[in-house]
């Protein structure tokens, strides 16, 4: 089998992360998509409670027909974040699976900040979304969608629900649940 893994904070999870997915599924020769959202951000970033994150993108897998998935992983002891930590111990319990990584465009930048990439690129296949704004050589598909969680929460912040821009099982979940300021008087 052959699972690509998707990582992040979705915080929240939106239509841009969805419309990567989909694309790795339907283009690169993998049978599933993983979300994986972050326990802890390795750069310190605040998001939302993990388990209010894994909600949302589970609520987003709803929204298709079984390949995408939603992975607690990162919440296992002794992972801080860190992908090739992860991915290592993804390997040693799934030995029949091929893993790839997808990461955007937007993140090469950021790579010499990661611990051991090259050991990330011997345990998977890394694919390089093309990141609309973000052009680099060596990406695969189109440019996606330009969306962030950061824009999808300064839009929230300022009373605006982005009903265009993410999943309307999240937002339901995000309302009900009072993440954002959503369903919260104000």
């Amino acid at each position: 089998m052959q699972v690509a893994l998707l990582g992040g904070s979705f915080n929240p999870p939106h239509v841009g992360h969805l419309m990567a997915a989909s694309y790795v599924h339907a283009t690169q020769g993998v049978d599933q998509v993983w979300l994986m959202p972050s326990w802890q951000h390795p750069f310190g970033k605040q998001m939302e409670d993990f388990d209010h994150r894994i909600a949302m993108c589970e609520a987003m897998c709803r929204e298709t027909s079984g390949w995408l998935r939603t992975t607690r992983i990162e919440s296992e002891p002794g992972l801080t974040g860190r992908t090739v930590d992860t991915l290592e111990l993804l390997v040693a319990r799934h030995p029949d699976v091929r893993w790839s990584i997808i990461i955007g465009s937007d993140i090469l930048r950021d790579l010499p900040h990661w611990k051991d990439f090259h050991r990330i690129e011997a345990m998977s296949r890394v694919l390089v979304l093309y990141r609309a704004g973000y052009p680099a050589p060596n990406t695969v598909g189109p440019p996606l969608a330009e969306v962030s969680s950061t824009e999808i929460r300064e839009l929230l912040a300022r009373g605006k629900e982005p009903s265009d821009l993410v999943p309307s099982g999240v937002l339901a979940h995000a309302r009900a649940a009072g993440l954002y300021g959503l369903g919260r008087a104000r």
